[in-house]
């Protein structure tokens, strides 16, 4: 562990309750201003000093909240906007219980004014002092080398790839790659290790065996080396421990969105979809005008897509392709099948995309204005209709045809496990140019690590990711 890291985790903790302290002591001036007082008179009998004796352990009561909640952990890339909110959930738990307290004992302190004041404030405060820490780090590790990690990486696959171009790109992620082998080398280790270059090992070669990643853990352990390795699918795969006749059970779970979670995710769907139709259900209304203008009827065309029980349903869509080449229940059996074989004809001609789906280069099937709709993802706005029914989710796999899913492996079947999305993991990693392999492990990671805030993430990243274009 970097002495960098342990020092502005261990700083935190007075900085917090300074800042905690501090906001505990501006609420009850703010409470005794002229302006405050003339809308409700202040009824405790308090001096600063009695204050400060109840303020002092109020506040390392927090800490202790703080800590419980994972805000001291050291080496964490949380981003700020996660910050704030880990703050805010810590505070509005500390703070449940002091009003909880304060119900079977009034007497101990009566304003309320104080209470949600000093609420408001701590989270500000503490808010603000931790993103001034955080910069401040950054600022020593970017410019001063100050806590750098050096890296050696074990592996040439995607990931490491993906790893090598990341840290490249942030150098406050605070690594710096000293070496990336496909294989373990020991003996190579071993001399970047006592002329003092290694900080932290990653291993993501599926191939390495079983005797040789061991070897490799201990030596990191005995060594002070971070090691860190990519898991196995049953190691990945999220799990319950269970005891059953004295014997220990795992039992391998899917996701967590079953019971409670299928439950938040529903509701969270209803008012997302409900607030993305009065959002947008203008600018569809426009579209779809222009559409039928443009190439007549249907603007909204249904396409066959395969849910999360392996049926089908009808997925809706502004149509962005010139009518004779559109297919879908709205169409007869022999345009539908006409059109099918234009499309099968240009997915051997044209597609530049590998495995079950395909990616069709200078479509000639769209129409002008289609093409500029479906750059932007604007012809997918009637999906929200989609997820109120019940077929879709705001967030999860993207749906995919069902001659795409006949072509599925075995283990890319696993995103039909949950319902699909408008938007993803994918969509916000790479859209439409990501391989399949890659879209399908970004969705299981998600399905494994399913949560309403990585919904609420996912969607706000989204935003961003639709005003750039796609590439043909």
């Amino acid at each position: 562990m970097k002495k960098a890291e342990l020092f502005f985790s261990a700083l935190r903790v007075p900085v917090d309750y300074f800042m905690l302290v501090l906001s505990g002591v501006l609420a009850f001036y703010l409470r005794k201003t002229e302006a405050i007082q003339g809308l409700r008179p202040i009824l405790y009998d308090f001096s600063i000093r009695e204050y400060l004796q109840i303020l002092l352990v109020v506040a390392a009561f927090f800490v202790v909240v703080f800590a419980a909640e994972g805000l001291y952990s050291i080496q964490s890339h949380r981003g700020k906007l996660m910050e704030i909110y880990r703050v805010a959930r810590a505070l509005t738990i500390g703070f449940m219980v002091i009003v909880l307290a304060l119900f079977f004992e009034p007497d101990w302190f009566s304003s309320r004014f104080v209470i949600l004041i000093g609420a408001v404030t701590g989270v500000v405060s503490v808010s603000l002092a931790r993103v001034m820490l955080r910069v401040f780090q950054t600022y020593l590790l970017v410019h001063k080398g100050i806590g750098v990690r050096r890296l050696f990486l074990i592996g040439k696959n995607d990931f490491t790839e993906s790893f090598k171009v990341a840290i490249k790109k942030n150098p406050s992620l605070g690594y710096v790659l000293v070496e990336n082998q496909e294989e373990i080398n020991f003996k190579r280790i071993d001399l970047l290790r006592k002329q003092g270059k290694i900080d932290e090992i990653v291993e993501s070669n599926p191939n390495i065996n079983k005797k040789d990643l061991f070897y490799l853990k201990d030596y990191c352990i005995q060594n002070r080396i971070t090691f860190k390795y990519i898991p196995t699918f049953m190691q990945t795969s999220n799990f319950k421990l269970e005891m059953f006749l004295g014997e220990p059970l795992i039992e391998i779970k899917n996701t967590s969105l079953e019971g409670w979670g299928k439950i938040l995710k529903r509701s969270f769907d209803i008012t997302g979809a409900l607030v993305g139709i009065s959002l947008f259900g203008p600018l569809m209304l426009v579209v779809a005008i222009i559409t039928w203008i443009d190439s007549g009827f249907p603007a909204i065309y249904f396409n066959r897509r395969v849910n999360h029980k392996g049926g089908e349903f009808d997925l809706y869509k502004v149509r962005y392709m010139k009518k004779e080449y559109s297919h879908g229940k709205q169409f007869s059996e022999a345009h539908n099948r006409k059109a099918l074989k234009f499309l099968d004809d240009l997915i051997k001609k044209r597609s530049i995309k590998k495995g079950p789906l395909y990616k069709i280069k200078d479509d000639p099937r769209k129409t002008k204005f289609g093409t500029f709709i479906e750059k932007y993802s604007i012809d997918e706005l009637p999906q929200f209709f989609n997820v109120l029914k019940g077929n879709m989710s705001l967030v999860g796999p993207r749906p995919h045809q069902p001659m795409e899913v006949e072509k599925y492996k075995d283990y890319q079947k696993r995103v039909l496990t949950i319902k699909p999305g408008i938007t993803g993991m994918a969509q916000i990693s790479g859209r439409s140019d990501l391989s399949f392999d890659k879209e399908v492990k970004l969705d299981i990671y998600y399905i494994e690590n399913w949560s309403l805030w990585k919904d609420l993430q996912i969607i706000y990243k989204t935003i961003p990711t639709l005003l750039s274009k796609r590439k043909n």
